[in-house]
Formats: C-alpha cells, structure tokens, sequence
C-alpha cells in the first residue's frame, strides 16, 4: 500500500468501505496521512435491525468525535446479503459465502465511487485476522476494473495494525462485537461460546 501511495497529492478522495467503527479506527488513522477520506457504511450482512444500527451509530460517533472522515451512509439492503448467500447457509465461517460477501461490499463500493467521482476506493475488511486479504484484494481489483475507479490494496492488519484498532477502540469506548456480522457467523459464535462453557462445566466437576 505504501508503495501506491508514494507520489499522490496529499487529500486525495478515497471511498474506504467500513464494516464498523473498530476496523475503520487504525485503517483511516492510516489513510488520512495521503488522502482526504469519505467513509461508505455498506453492510447487508449485518443480523438484525438492532445490531445494524447499533454498528452505524457507533461508526458515525467515531467520526464525529475525531473528525478524521466524512461518513456517506446508504440502505441496510439486507435482501443482497440474503441472495449470495442462498444455497451456502451451512458453509464454515471463512469460506465461500464470506467470499461472495467480500465481492457484494466491494462492487457497490466501487460502483459508489465511480458515481460520485472518487477516483480511488478501499476496504476495512483486511484489517481483521479473521478475514482474507487476499480475497478482499481480489474482489476489489475486479471491481475497480469493472467501474473504471482504481483500488487500493491492503492488509491493515499488518504492521501492527489490528493491535492498534484495539487500542483505538478502548481510547474511544468503541463497542466492539464478537461476531462478524451475518446470522450464520452469530450462530457460530454462539455455538463456540456454549461448547467453551461446557468443557469449563466439565473441567470444574
């Protein structure tokens, strides 16, 4: 990424799609050096009106206390999520229905960003150890070919960049959730924590 940025005017636009306040912190604490940032909350995944707005209102906070981006909302668009993800319902956490997630967020990034004149866009989705950079990078290069905008590769999490998301939000009393967002991955965190308190019950015995 670094080596991208080399050369570009300082205050750039940049589109940077955020899955929430947490990932964005260190991501546009980084990217506010070269470019002038707009954040773009884009998330049909999110399980759940109350989480989805719970998310948002949390993102939009952390702007609005730093000052260190613009925030351009759109629809929760929970019908898109539900579409890509038909037929793969009982597919693991990391694996194609995340895949196909990715590509759902970067496209309408992308299309976003060509439609309102950003000549750059990126996502939030690397700094998680969670996610797949290099899918991430994968649907954003493909977008960016496809809507004529340029994307900007990453892996935030790199470089100490997810430890600092922690340290950013603890500065900013961000809540942090312990799921990734869609109903299959509440399901599997739910599933993880009932199988934790069982061997804890057993080890107790």
């Amino acid at each position: 990424m670094r080596a991208v940025c080399e050369g570009l005017t300082k205050g750039t636009p940049l589109l940077l799609h955020s899955c929430c306040a947490p990932c964005s912190s260190a991501c546009i604490e980084t990217l506010k050096e070269t470019f002038a940032v707009t954040v773009f909350y884009y998330n049909p995944n999110i399980d759940g009106e109350e989480e989805y707005r719970k998310r948002k209102a949390e993102q939009i906070r952390f702007l609005s206390e730093t000052g260190w981006a613009d925030f351009l909302d759109c629809d929760r668009d929970a019908e898109a999520f539900a579409r890509i993800a038909a037929g793969l319902e009982g597919e693991p956490e990391r694996g194609k229905r995340c895949y196909l997630c990715y590509a759902l967020r970067l496209e309408r990034t992308a299309r976003e960003a060509k439609e309102r004149g950003f000549p750059w866009f990126c996502s939030t989705l690397s700094l998680s150890p969670y996610k797949n950079a290099d899918w991430v990078n994968e649907w954003g290069e493909r977008a960016a070919e496809k809507y004529g905008v340029r994307f900007l590769p990453s892996d935030f999490k790199k470089r100490g960049g997810y430890h600092r998301s922690l340290e950013l939000s603890a500065e900013y009393g961000l809540y942090r959730q312990d799921f990734c967002g869609c109903e299959y991955s509440r399901a599997e965190t739910l599933k993880r924590r009932s199988e934790r308190a069982k061997s804890a019950e057993n080890a107790a015995d």
